[in-house]
């Protein structure tokens, strides 16, 4: 029993010793980056509907979240590995710079077209970011204080989805759409120049396999499902070619991912994950919870603010709360007259 916890620790003796002020600075600016990321993801809902009388582009408005979210999911991947191979600090800075000029250029955007595609440059940028963040984690503090940050971690990155629409309902409200993309350019910046300074340059570096076939599958496999079901029924009838294809190009995809994933030396999602039943309930439940919350945050905000006719500001809130009775009613109801 000794020997073995004297060998699990002699392979993974951790780093070297910093002064716990610069772990605390260090960690610190990897919070911001993790709260960029985070509030991306969500901040855009409650301008969304202001967003397409603006833009014009009523139709392709929930794509302004999907684009994020997709390029998101699948660049996540490919960061961990490009960092664990040639310096997470670099690419890491990398993602934060790509993640500005995104949320810059989608600040101003023109078109429907042109905030979707800067959308996805950004949520590029900001897969590196979530994956980067706590993956830094374990080159500056021991693995026994790694569990008490990655919490950290995690309820930034909670508190930050769910505040994440009132603080772009204020915007919206108080300044303009295009400040839910602005506000991160300041708190990107000053993450940019604390990594800079702080991070160390030579972090941990392995060789890894990149499954870039995998990549591809899984992200065509799930543009071709959400152009099915946002296209189905609007743009294209559901028994129309265009579907069918659609239908068609996600199946052979994810058909091709399962086959590439048990063969690739280093896969995406390994296979041999879901024999185990934790991980399966965990991703069920997961998969369960994103689609309700982004389903909801999508659509709630258009509702309330189109159908009940309450502002921006509010709406968030109500997303926040479960009942705002009085102030939704003084917001959508007249004062009686002589009053």
């Amino acid at each position: 029993m000794t020997s073995t916890t004297e060998t699990a620790a002699a392979a993974d003796p951790g780093p070297a010793a910093m002064p716990q002020r610069r772990v605390l600075v260090i960690i610190g600016a990897l919070l911001l980056g993790m709260l960029l990321a985070a509030l991306d993801q969500t901040i855009v809902a409650t301008a969304l509907p202001t967003i397409a009388g603006d833009l014009h582009g009523l139709s392709h408005l929930s794509w302004v979240i999907t684009a994020y979210l997709l390029a998101s999911t699948v660049s996540t991947p490919l960061w961990g590995k490009l960092g664990d191979m040639y310096g997470r600090k670099t690419f890491f800075q990398a993602s934060i710079a790509i993640f500005l000029v995104g949320s810059a250029l989608s600040g101003l955007s023109h078109s429907i077209i042109e905030l979707i595609a800067f959308r996805a440059l950004q949520g590029l940028g900001g897969g590196g970011l979530i994956v980067g963040a706590q993956t830094i984690v374990a080159d500056v503090v021991p693995p026994r204080q790694r569990g008490r940050y990655q919490g950290i971690f995690g309820a930034t990155f909670g508190v930050a989805s769910v505040l994440g629409p009132l603080i772009g309902g204020f915007f919206v409200d108080n300044l303009s759409w295009r400040w839910v993309f602005y506000i991160n350019l300041p708190i990107g910046i000053v993450a940019l120049a604390v990594t800079a300074a702080v991070l160390p340059g030579r972090l941990t570096k392995t060789h890894h396999v990149i499954d870039y076939a995998g990549t591809a599958l899984i992200g065509s496999a799930a543009v071709c499902l959400v152009l099915l079901t946002s296209l189905g029924g609007n743009t294209f009838g559901w028994n129309s070619f265009p579907i069918y294809l659609l239908g068609v190009l996600a199946v052979a995809s994810a058909a091709g991912f399962v086959l590439v994933e048990r063969r690739a030396a280093e896969p995406v999602i390994p296979p041999r994950l879901f024999a185990n039943g934790v991980f399966s309930s965990a991703s069920v439940v997961g998969f369960a919870v994103g689609f309700a919350m982004f389903g909801a945050l999508a659509y709630l905000p258009q509702y309330m603010q189109v159908v009940r006719g309450v502002s921006p500001s509010l709406s968030g809130l109500r997303l926040l709360l479960d009942h705002l009775p009085s102030a939704e009613q003084a917001a959508v109801t007249p004062a009686p007259p002589g009053r």
